[in-house]
């Protein structure tokens, strides 16, 4: 493993509480692959982990509510014919998504107001336009 990996700020995830599956991955890759466990499962307890601060803890339970089971995160890894590159793989996601569900909500958007001369301009062109289309009638050529 490449070291802690950072959620944001000075907050990482623990290795302590990391719980790693491994198990045979899908699809092409020769003779070795049949033999070798290159599938990664990676799991963090979200409900009774200490790592992460009360509010932030909060916002990822709510957020993450429909990927987890009984508070437990889980995310797979199998892109990969090499274990190791999974492992890292499946870590850098689990930390993306606790940095995504983590992050505090945006400011309420103001509504902006629209200058009025922006909107004459408007009316005007409109109204322009009207007559040219207008103005290709063929009623008076006659």
């Amino acid at each position: 493993m490449s070291g802690p990996y950072v959620i944001r700020g000075s907050v990482v995830l623990p290795e302590a509480e990391l719980v790693w599956r491994f198990s045979r991955s899908s699809g092409p890759g020769g003779q070795h692959v049949n033999t070798s466990d290159s599938q990664v499962e990676l799991r963090f307890d979200l409900d009774k982990t200490q790592a992460l601060p009360p509010v932030w803890k909060e916002r990822a339970l709510e957020r993450l509510a429909g990927r987890l089971v009984d508070g437990v995160l889980s995310v797979r890894a199998s892109e990969h014919r090499s274990q190791w590159r999974n492992r890292e793989t499946a870590a850098v996601r689990l930390a993306a998504l606790l940095a995504e569900a983590t992050a505090p909500p945006p400011k309420p958007r103001r509504k902006s107001r629209i200058p009025r001369g922006i909107n004459e301009r408007r009316l005007r062109e409109k109204k322009q336009r009207g007559e040219t289309k207008r103005g290709r009638s063929g009623r008076d050529w006659g």
